[in-house]
């Protein structure tokens, strides 16, 4: 998927996870693994709450794989 897909995918309905998830596409995108590219592409079809909750420490996201994008964009911003 191109990269301006993506940030447009990435745009939520808060700034909030507008910032998170921008900034882990811009920060990290480029330099990950093609299947973390993948993952992320697929933890964009989440819905915005369930986004938040596992953003916030909540709750887990239900893959592994979304779960250690949650984990770098938690530990990037000391959530």
């Amino acid at each position: 998927m191109s990269l301006s897909r993506l940030r447009w995918r990435a745009r939520r309905g808060t700034r909030e996870l507008d910032a998170l998830l921008g900034g882990w596409l811009d920060e990290r995108y480029a330099g990950a693994e093609p299947a973390t590219r993948e993952a992320f592409d697929e933890l964009l079809d989440a819905q915005d709450p369930d986004l938040w909750d596992w953003i916030m420490g909540h709750a887990q996201a239900p893959r592994a794989d979304w779960q250690a994008i949650i984990d770098d964009i938690r530990a990037r911003h000391r959530l």
